[in-house]
């Protein structure tokens, strides 16, 4: 019988080591399964935010000069940020997070769409002013960029539709395989988890990375692997939208290793970031931000104050 696995004792000292056991996910897709583009339920809500001046002067002339933010993020991740039905406007609650922060320092934003594992680098060498991609804040990330916290997350494990393998807890998932994005928190995690797997006399799990949600999602579908790791709103979404709700569906459990979602701010940009917190915490005074998350079901990740490299 499976030992049950502390949470708490998860360490991420070894991942390195772990990296042979990770694999990745051949690039067929079935687009069968991808999950529906919704409308913008708060499109209003965005619309009606108004320019602060007191807040916009923090921003330093280039910015106010070009007239937009250009915005790093990975446009396959419902319900954060993806693309609406007609395949080019991005949509999402991150969309309209960013795109409300813009307008209350009077500037408009544009998305450039890049693989998640590349923002970074993208933000370092200034392609990009900022991220918004729910990418967690992270000590190791604080060391190359800044984030500006602006969400509560956490792990959930989406499996396929009646949960075949019975999948009821973490290790649960020992021995079995498992689906997460190139270099993100959920791949870390499911290494850590193996560890404990290996350390409990238990198999390991074969952690496969791929960069597209659509192929870690025909990968559950097909049986290829048992689950997918991602961020628990968007398995939830995905579990309810995804051919009308009946390809997946979401393990009950609590959020699993809770999180901050960041907006990554290059560390020579101070001025940029003061003025992305401002305009942020002014959205979350005046009750916009939490108007927009509840638009999307998300009032439970709010937050209520603006803290930068709190990630732990």
């Amino acid at each position: 019988m499976k030992s049950r696995l502390s949470l708490l004792a998860l360490s991420l000292v070894g991942i390195a080591a772990l990296s042979a056991c990770t694999s990745t996910l051949p690039t067929d897709t079935d687009e069968s399964s991808a999950p529906a583009a919704d409308d913008q339920p708060a499109a209003a809500i965005v619309s009606g935010v108004e320019e602060d001046a007191e807040i916009a002067a923090l921003l330093p002339a280039q910015y106010t000069d070009a007239g937009v933010l250009q915005v790093g993020s990975n446009l396959q991740f419902p319900p954060a940020n993806f693309y609406a039905a007609d395949g080019a406007t991005p949509i999402g609650y991150e969309v309209d997070l960013a795109t409300a922060m813009a307008k209350r320092l009077g500037l408009d934003v544009a998305y450039n769409d890049s693989a998640f594992e590349n923002l970074i680098t993208s933000l370092q060498s200034q392609r990009v002013d900022f991220t918004m991609a729910g990418m967690n804040d992270r000590p190791d990330r604080q060391e190359m960029v800044d984030f500006v916290d602006y969400f509560k997350t956490g792990i959930g494990i989406l499996v396929a539709k009646g949960n075949p393998d019975d999948i009821a807890e973490p290790a649960d998932l020992c021995g079995h395989g498992v689906t997460a994005g190139v270099g993100s928190s959920q791949e870390a995690w499911a290494l850590a988890l193996s560890e404990k797997c290996v350390a409990d006399g238990a198999e390991a799990i074969d952690v496969v990375t791929v960069n597209s949600d659509q192929q870690r999602l025909n990968s559950v579908k097909t049986g290829r692997v048992t689950a997918e790791l991602n961020d628990l709103a968007n398995l939830v979404y995905v579990a309810q939208t995804a051919n009308g709700g009946e390809d997946f569906e979401v393990v009950d459990l609590p959020p699993l290793e809770g999180a901050l979602y960041g907006i990554g701010v290059n560390k020579e940009t101070p001025e940029l970031r003061a003025a992305l917190a401002a305009a942020l915490q002014s959205l979350i005074d005046d009750g916009t931000y939490g108007e927009i998350l509840a638009a999307w079901g998300l009032q439970a990740g709010a937050i209520e104050t603006v803290e930068i490299n709190a990630g732990k």
